[in-house]
């Protein structure tokens, strides 16, 4: 079977109330940073906030939108990926400093993990977590472990050579019965993922790879679901962030350099917007 990239895996352990998920992502992830020239640590941090933001998205039960934010007093001071329940992504890093760190305290240094969460229909939720563990995958299971109270486990991994990464989650699925069976089912499959090699889970299939795994466990596999790049800057987004500006100040910009224009920090199109085209719009909007 020809290895997939770009897909992700949602599976559930019937018998041991837990479910998984498996992402492996190569053109994605390109795509993402292809604008960008981010140093090699910094591109496999975005890589694997990528990767863990695809898990994420993958536990929603609802259409909508996800932020996951790394914001600290390092020499990348902001890092950010959005992502939706269709699994289309887009991710940024800003950096304060030029840096060669590879480790998430050397790049972030002292800060926060922020999580948003957009429904489509009902209110954003938020959830902050310090940086307070080696690595993003710990970073997000403590986030599960003090804002839902649910165990899950995060497994990331990234391929300088192949520009690939991939991430995999496990998380209980609590329900009345015997909590102390439900942790020693969580445990062992914890364990079972502990045994993934960087190499195979970037050479052989999803499902070849969950055979591996659990083939002595009962899991149901659902659908798998593609993962694609997708930027959601647009024209009237554009004009919308405009519109904010007086039309005083609009009308001095267009003298003084004859257009507006704006480029977006994730994918670097840039929009430009001539006078005449501005003309009906500083009209509509200075009324």
């Amino acid at each position: 079977m020809t290895m997939q990239t770009d897909i992700l895996n949602r599976y559930l352990f019937d018998n041991l109330h837990a479910r998984g998920e498996l992402v492996n992502l190569s053109q994605t992830f390109q795509e993402i940073v292809a604008p960008h020239d981010y140093p090699l640590g910094v591109k496999q941090l975005l890589g694997e906030l990528v990767a863990a933001t695809c898990l994420l998205t993958a536990t929603l039960k609802f259409e909508g939108e996800i932020a996951v934010q790394l914001q600290g007093d390092g020499p990348v001071g902001y890092m950010a990926v959005n992502g939706n329940n269709e699994q289309e992504m887009r991710g940024i890093a800003r950096m304060a400093s030029d840096t060669d760190a590879t480790t998430l305290k050397d790049l972030i240094g002292k800060g926060n993990m922020v999580i948003t969460i957009r429904p489509k229909n009902g209110e954003p939720y938020q959830g902050v977590v310090a940086l307070e563990q080696d690595t993003l995958a710990q970073c997000l299971a403590h986030y599960f472990e003090v804002s839902e109270q649910i165990p899950t486990k995060i497994w990331l991994f990234s391929d300088e050579k192949t520009s690939q990464i991939a991430g995999t989650l496990i998380q209980l699925l609590p329900d009345a019965g015997d909590k102390e069976k439900q942790q020693a089912d969580f445990e062992h499959l914890c364990q079972l993922t502990n045994t993934i090699k960087p190499e195979e889970i970037f050479s052989v299939t999803n499902e070849d790879l969950l055979y591996r795994l659990y083939h002595q466990e009962e899991v149901r596999l659902f659908e798998p679901q593609a993962v694609s790049y997708q930027c959601s800057c647009s024209e009237d987004k554009c004009l919308s962030a405009i519109s904010q500006i007086a039309p005083s100040e609009l009308e001095s910009i267009i003298a003084e350099q004859g257009s507006v224009s704006m480029t977006c920090d994730y994918c670097i199109t840039t929009y430009k917007f001539e006078r005449h085209a501005l003309e009906q719009f500083i009209n509509d909007n200075s009324h």
